[in-house]
């Protein structure tokens, strides 16, 4: 077994999006061919609902699939269908845009106006670009947790893991999307898939994730152990971007660690992207802004429904 060192480590940044909502952009929107299928992760954690409320409205997507987990507040959502619902803490909607959809997701926070959650842009195979548009919209009870004996909890969202199948499935990129948490102090081995790109999402405590047997916290850039500093621990915010193997090792700090871990099969496809439409050639972006503006966007009537 070998473990997957450490690749990058990134710290997410602020940014805008939508009407005006404040969250940090973990990757997306420069050269994404370390994450293929995935293009984008956002980490929309906020507690000031005036820095989220004015919410996502109407736009368009194709070729594209967009992954929605919620953690406090609630999302609802509509569509040009008539499809509309909403997700709420622990939920998942899995959107596959396909040949296009038009929608809006509006953010509400909880009882104390908080509003956390992440959401994931996996990319289309060329030959599923202009497939029908469907939701797979899925509540909290329904996502399987496991739990190891040395306290390690992982929910599956989507994939196999610890013989447990998440409740997402036909998604082209065959991902693996967990929510791991490891206790404090504890040093974990989690295996990932030899052929697939995987990273890690910090998003509560800290810990290292090692490049050997011992615990060596992350370097911040890939240079060799002996011209390099002590290297910071992946904290609150950190993306790690793992290389090549088939394990993932954390050693979590001394308030435990929580972490999405991601992985999928690359597409090695050319992408031609702009803002919320991902083709595989210029041309065909350039013709999907065209029907934007002709008013024959939208291929498919209808859609399965999102919810009530």
């Amino acid at each position: 077994m070998s473990i997957r060192p450490v690749k990058r480590l990134i710290k997410s940044k602020p940014t805008t999006e939508g009407a005006g909502v404040h969250l940090r952009r973990a990757f997306g929107f420069g050269n994404t061919s370390d994450f293929d299928p995935f293009l984008l992760l956002d980490d929309f954690r906020n507690d000031v609902p005036e820095d989220y409320l004015a919410g996502f409205p109407w736009h368009p997507h194709r070729g594209i699939e967009t992954i929605t987990y919620v953690l406090a507040g609630t999302v609802e959502h509509g569509d040009s269908m008539g499809n509309k619902g909403a997700i709420a803490a622990g939920d998942v909607q899995w959107m596959t845009a396909g040949s296009g959809i038009i929608h809006q997701e509006m953010p509400k926070g909880d009882g104390a106006g908080r509003m956390h959650g992440f959401q994931l842009w996996a990319n289309l195979p060329s030959e599923l670009k202009m497939t029908a548009p469907r939701y797979q919209e899925v509540k909290a009870p329904d996502i399987p947790e496991v739990k190891d004996d040395d306290g390690t909890h992982v929910r599956v969202v989507c994939g196999n893991f610890w013989g447990k199948s998440g409740p997402v499935d036909g998604i082209a990129a065959d991902p693996i999307y967990l929510d791991v948490s490891v206790p404090p102090g504890r040093r974990k081995t989690l295996p990932v898939g030899v052929t697939r790109h995987a990273f890690a999402y910090v998003f509560a405590g800290d810990g290292k994730f090692c490049n050997a047997s011992e615990p060596l916290a992350v370097p911040t850039e890939p240079v060799s152990w002996a011209d390099t500093k002590p290297p910071a621990e992946a904290d609150n915010r950190s993306l790690v971007l793992f290389d090549r193997g088939d394990e993932v090792m954390v050693q979590a700090g001394d308030e435990g660690i929580r972490f999405l871990l991601v992985s999928g099969k690359p597409l090695e496809e050319p992408v031609a992207w702009y803002g919320p439409i991902v083709m595989n050639t210029q041309e065909q972006l350039r013709q999907a802004f065209h029907e934007l503006d002709k008013g024959t966007f939208l291929k498919q009537k209808e859609s399965k429904k999102a919810g009530g």
